[in-house]
């Protein structure tokens, strides 16, 4: 009987815990990162892996991520409490190692970091930020073919593109909007007029 490689346990695996937009966009992120990986020279199975498992926590229901969170005693933050759906990232770390045996710490970061970003992101986290956002299947987010053009040409300016959005976004609903997002956008801020791509104030 033919064993099953890796990739085809852990996509059959997430497909049963996934719904199937869900399971699609995951798709899409693992592709999207294999690519941004080829392009920039990341090692392909880092990036496949955390592309699949970015979200694998993603279908918890809020009171299955706090419960989960007390059993772990993972510390949560006022604003994590008051904003569930941002616990996916953090919780994913734990549901990567524990239930897909997941052990590669750049990996696991790149799955904690996914959302909403962070300052100096190694280049895996980088990836996994950048294809969260521009995969195929996002169509809802404005200047996709921009970003996506960007993506392979720019990676730090485009990440800066990205939480420029995101934030612009967000500034209606101040309230929903995490610091660890506005540190991130003014590290890239800077490093995109360093490297002469930004004018300041731009």
């Amino acid at each position: 009987m033919k064993m099953k490689s890796e990739w085809e346990d852990l996509e059959q695996k997430l497909q049963e815990a996934l719904t199937p937009n869900r399971y699609r966009h995951t798709l899409g992120v693992s592709y999207t990162a294999c690519a941004l990986a080829m392009r920039y020279g990341e090692d392909l199975g880092a990036a496949r892996r955390a592309g699949l498992l970015h979200d694998c926590a993603k279908c918890m229901s809020n009171s299955e991520m706090r419960q989960m969170a007390n059993r772990k005693k993972i510390a949560l933050s006022a604003f994590e409490l008051e904003h569930p759906a941002l616990l996916h990232a953090k919780l994913g770390v734990h549901v990567a190692r524990d239930t897909y045996g997941i052990t590669d710490a750049a990996v696991l970061e790149a799955i904690r970091w996914h959302t909403t970003g962070k300052p100096d992101m190694t280049l895996l986290q980088s990836i996994i930020f950048t294809a969260d956002y521009i995969e195929p299947n996002r169509d809802k987010a404005p200047r996709l073919p921009e970003l996506r053009r960007l993506a392979f040409t720019d990676l730090n300016r485009c990440i800066y593109e990205i939480l420029h959005d995101t934030v612009d976004y967000l500034s209606e609903n101040p309230k929903s909007m995490d610091t660890m997002t506005l540190k991130a956008l003014e590290f890239y801020r800077n490093r995109a007029e360093e490297a002469g791509a930004l004018k300041q104030g731009e």
